[in-house]
Order: structure tokens, then sequence, then C-alpha cells
């Protein structure tokens, strides 16, 4: 793998992350695979996440784990700037196969801890279904080469249910829509949703929000505000924020998806 980015830092990132796992791990990697706004085409520096997915032969031991989870503390220490921004699962090969999210759980790296075992809900799908289209392989052969064919109308749905398990709940909480983060990082992934449930595609949050804009030209102020968003920036637009939420429950309603 040489130069995976336009970005030196990030690829001593993905480099270290891969030597260091095969030195661990060796013959049980069958793929390593980057995704997320890196391969999507949407990547800011100043606000966006590295993404990875890891495919193993089978499930990681306690003693693997903990080999993994030092590994990670070491990428992030020698790359500081992205401590607490790096998240990656790691999937055993055998639930590759799972169209559903699999009820097993699989160990995931996010925000400076490895939960070893994190639940699959209705990203699975979408990821799967985005990874396969246009997740760079650092590893292994090609990512759709492990999954069984992944149907649009399945990632519809299952972008429908994501706003209503995983976003309607955040319109009560009024600490976590006090968030800077938390509202730019709503809006947009709102943005994904209506542009996958109503326009019929999955895309990146930029491609998505050039498309509501659009569509839904009285959201663009707000949108415009989370897409400027960046690590130490304000944005105090939870009211907002929320209306957008009922919005966007309304014209998925309006789809008849679920």
């Amino acid at each position: 793998m040489n130069d995976a980015t336009p970005y030196p830092v990030i690829n001593t990132v993905l480099s270290e992350w891969k030597q260091g796992l095969k030195s661990l791990l060796g013959k049980k990697i069958v793929g390593l695979y980057l995704c997320g706004s890196l391969a999507y085409g949407d990547f800011r520096p100043d606000r966006s996440d590295i993404d990875l997915q890891a495919v193993v032969r089978n499930r990681l031991t306690e003693a693997e784990l903990k080999s993994i989870e030092h590994l990670h503390k070491e990428v992030e220490r020698n790359c500081p700037e992205w401590a607490g921004r790096i998240e990656c699962s790691y999937v055993p090969l055998e639930l590759m196969r799972e169209l559903t999210p699999p009820a097993r759980p699989r160990p995931w790296w996010g925000f400076g801890t490895l939960y070893a075992e994190a639940p699959a809900g209705n990203e699975w799908i979408i990821n799967h279904y985005l990874l396969s289209k246009h997740g760079i392989t650092l590893e292994g052969p090609d990512f759709k080469e492990l999954i069984p064919p992944i149907d649009l109308q399945s990632v519809r749905q299952a972008s429908a249910r994501d706003l209503f398990q995983e976003w309607v709940p955040k319109a009560n909480d009024s600490a976590w829509l006090s968030n800077s983060h938390y509202q730019s990082y709503l809006v947009l992934n709102l943005c994904r949703i209506l542009h996958t449930v109503i326009h019929g595609q999955p895309s990146s949050k930029e491609v998505s929000g050039h498309w509501v804009k659009a569509t839904y030209p009285q959201w663009t102020d707000l949108i415009e505000e989370a897409e400027r968003w960046a690590y130490g920036d304000e944005m105090n637009r939870q009211t907002d924020a929320a209306a957008f939420l009922r919005f966007a429950v309304e014209r998925v309603n309006e789809s008849k998806l679920l």
C-alpha cells in the first residue's frame, strides 16, 4: 500500500496500523479496508475521521484484542492529531455473509477505546454497500468478494430504520443536541438519509448535502453551517437541528418504505 490517500500523515497512520496488524495476526487477516469519507471523496482534515474495517478469519482471542488495543494506542500516540478520530471494526469472516446486522457483536475501536463486543446496527448494511462501491483495499481481496450482493432497496430501508432507531431519540436529548459536533453530525447524516431514501441512492455527505439544499432550499443555511463546522467551532442551532430531524421524519414517512 503506497499513498492510499493524498495526506502523508494519514498514510503513516494506515501503514502503521496495517504493518502492526500483520505482525500481530499474520495469516489470520483476510482483508483490511479504508472506508468513510476518505474513500467516498468528501474528507476534510479539520472535521473528518479515519474509518477502517478489518476482516479476520475467526474470532479474536482476548490476548489478540489486548495486542490490538495496544497497537491502536501506539498509532494514536505517534500521530496525536488523529487521537480519538480513528474508528475500526474487526469482523470475523463468517459474519460477512450476513445481509442483516448480525446478532453476534464484534470488536470495535473508537474514541480511543477498544470495545470487545460492539453491536452492529443498521449501519451494517449501509456501510457494506458503500464499502463494496467505494472502499479502498489496503490488504486482501476486493471487499465485494467477501459479501453477498446487497440490493438498493435494502439499503434504503436500513437508512429509514436508522432514522427512527438512531436519530429520532436525539430530538429530546438536550444535552446531546447542545454539543456543536453532534449538531453538525446530525444535520449531515440526515442529509445522507434523505438522499438515500428519497432520491434513492446512497452517497457521500457532500453529495447528499448538495442534493438536499437543491431539493429543500429552506434548510440551506442550516446545512451550510453544519458543513463549515470544524473541531473548535461553536454551532448553536439546536432548535433548527431538531426541526430538520422532524422534517426528515415526515419525508421518510411519506416514502412508505417501512
